[in-house]
């Protein structure tokens, strides 16, 4: 099978395209002939610096979209020639920048009829975060208020419109030419982070923070007593950050997205229902994925950058 690779780390010219042996499915574990995968923030990372993985040469990739190929013993939950979409448990299921990958049968779900491949392929890793910050961790409640930093990158969009299902009021930053497309997504307040201070808002019950450094400290003065803050950068909260919060009375807490079956059918009735839609600003061919990471390098993606496998 095609997939990208990389032997080092480094910039997007160290992806490059090679021919590996098809995998084979174990026990409780089904093969996905893989149609398209979303590109996330923290593929450029892995693909820059050593994180979570510790191994090259290596396969990213964590979003998938395809056909079930084959199953292996056990599995019961998935047949031959089902459409099926989901997350590759993070960080170490990586690999569906490929024609093919192994998958826990449990890590993936049907895929709605009413996306197709590039669609669904967009929404699993950042829906799925957005998903367990809100419903999981803050346990976010109708009529409470949240500020969503970057509102239109990956997870933002997702936020805002899961947000917005559970009855919260929605505040987001993100500059001014892409508040148009937030207030479709159902945004009831935005703030273009350029021109405007987010910390003069009235205080807010949850901060979802995907900034991290600056962005992080100052969120921490919008938070009403009892608040929170859910970090998703850095994994580990710097000092400074948890001693502010202790001292607001309010709590700061980081979140890394796991695999979770039952989020990822919840995100699935929402999207056959039409009330989750992924923004997918480009799609490029397996075999251009470095066009994706580079314009994952700008930090200035619009919804997602989906990777197609013909």
């Amino acid at each position: 099978m095609k997939a990208i690779s990389q032997n080092a780390y480094g910039g997007p010219e160290v992806l490059h395209e090679v021919e590996l042996d098809r995998p084979s499915p174990g026990p409780s574990e089904v093969l996905v002939r893989v149609r398209a995968a979303g590109m996330n923030p923290t593929d450029w990372k892995h693909r820059q610096f050593d994180g979570f993985l510790h191994r090259l040469p290596l396969v990213l990739g964590w979003d998938v979209s395809g056909v079930v190929e084959a199953v292996g013993i056990g599995v019961t939950l998935h047949k031959v020639g089902d459409e099926v979409f989901g997350m590759l448990p993070y960080p170490h299921g990586v690999g569906s920048f490929a024609e093919f990958v192994v998958a826990p049968a449990r890590a993936l779900v049907r895929k709605p009829k009413n996306v197709d491949h590039v669609q669904a392929g967009a929404i699993p890793l950042a829906a799925l975060t957005a998903w367990q910050v809100l419903v999981d961790a803050a346990k976010l409640q109708p009529g409470q208020r949240v500020l969503i930093h970057a509102a239109a990158g990956g997870v933002g969009h997702f936020a805002v419109q899961i947000a917005k299902e559970l009855g919260a009021y929605v505040i987001g930053t993100a500059s001014a030419p892409k508040h148009a497309l937030l207030r479709e997504l159902g945004a009831d307040e935005l703030i273009d982070y350029r021109t405007e201070d987010f910390t003069e808002i009235a205080p807010v019950d949850l901060v979802l923070d995907t900034l991290g450094g600056d962005t992080a400290l100052r969120s921490l003065n919008t938070l009403k007593p009892g608040g929170q803050l859910i970090s998703l950068a850095p994994p580990m909260l710097p000092k400074d950050l948890l001693d502010r919060a202790a001292a607001l009375g309010v709590r700061a807490d980081p979140l890394l997205v796991e695999a979770d079956q039952e989020g990822m059918r919840a995100i699935g009735d929402l999207v056959t229902a039409g009330k989750l839609k992924p923004v997918i600003e480009a799609t490029f061919p397996l075999d251009q994925a470095a066009k994706g990471h580079e314009r994952g390098d700008t930090g200035r993606v619009t919804g997602k950058v989906v990777l197609t496998v013909p």
